[in-house]
């Protein structure tokens, strides 16, 4: 059998792609209040730049942007896998209710255990971000099994109508938080990269890098699944060891962007249907 021939369209799309990403990271890190030069950042990062121009660049801008591409590379993953899944370009995380579930385990950390949000940087959230979000993966899976044995059809449905329900659920912890405290976290529930340092976003940034290995790895069985799980099945594929193992991945992915930079929707669901067009 012949090796597969890469199509030129997608070498050209994801070199276009990776330009207009240095493009916009270039005038992230230059552009704002404070303007930065080339020769400042280079002298910057060689150690030779004056304090200011490294607290502005090293410690403030280089982290959200480093923020920014990781949780924007998890969520398109996640709402590839998500939709790849259920066969259903609706199917992202924050459509089917998986972002929702992880809001609330995060939410329930931030106003019920502060303590525990507050003792190291962002694994607190992290963790409460972490058992929502599989809470809600199996509750939706056990119901979605319980109405039809074709998990694609019943989870979309069943994600919607969990959603609606924690949703209900994180309304109802803030009104039981004191005023401040409410304040605050209704902004995260906005999402945010706003005042991210080192500390908040290199624990999970680098945990998320870890799990887009598997992620990118896994793009076979993605493919495969995506003709069904009668065809997947003759093709030797475990469909439903293959669906639970990528939806646990999944919502890993999505935790993890959560707890680094709140419950940003969108992303996850348009980012496979503009990869897939391109």
């Amino acid at each position: 059998m012949r090796p597969r021939v890469k199509e030129p369209r997608a070498t050209l799309a994801t070199t276009c792609v990776l330009v207009l990403m240095c493009a916009v990271t270039w005038l992230s890190l230059t552009t704002g209040t404070y303007s930065l030069s080339l020769p400042q950042i280079i002298a910057t990062v060689a150690g030779r730049g004056s304090e200011l121009d490294a607290h502005i660049l090293l410690n403030q801008r280089l982290p959200r942007l480093v923020a920014a591409l990781v949780l924007g590379a998890s969520l398109g993953l996640a709402g590839m896998i998500f939709q790849s899944v259920s066969r259903n370009p609706l199917g992202s995380p924050d459509i089917i209710g998986f972002t929702t579930g992880s809001a609330t385990g995060a939410l329930t950390i931030m106003l019920v255990v502060p303590a525990a949000a507050s003792g190291s940087p962002g694994i607190g959230v992290a963790t409460g971000a972490l058992i929502g979000g599989f809470l809600t993966a199996i509750v939706a899976l056990v119901l979605a099994r319980l109405g039809s044995r074709n998990l694609a059809h019943q989870l979309i449905l069943v994600g919607i109508a969990l959603g609606a329900l924690l949703a209900s659920v994180n309304d109802y912890l803030l009104t039981r938080a004191d005023l401040e405290a409410a304040e605050v976290d209704r902004t995260w529930q906005y999402g945010s990269l706003n005042a991210l340092t080192w500390s908040q976003t290199a624990p999970i940034a680098a945990s998320l890098i870890s799990l887009l290995v598997p992620a990118l790895l896994a793009a076979r069985s993605v493919r495969i699944l995506e003709l069904g799980d009668d065809l997947a099945a003759g093709l030797g594929l475990p469909v439903t060891r293959t669906s639970y193992l990528l939806l646990g991945l999944a919502v890993l992915l999505t935790a993890g962007a959560i707890a680094l930079g709140g419950p940003i929707g969108f992303i996850a669901l348009i980012a496979p249907q503009i990869a897939r067009r391109l």
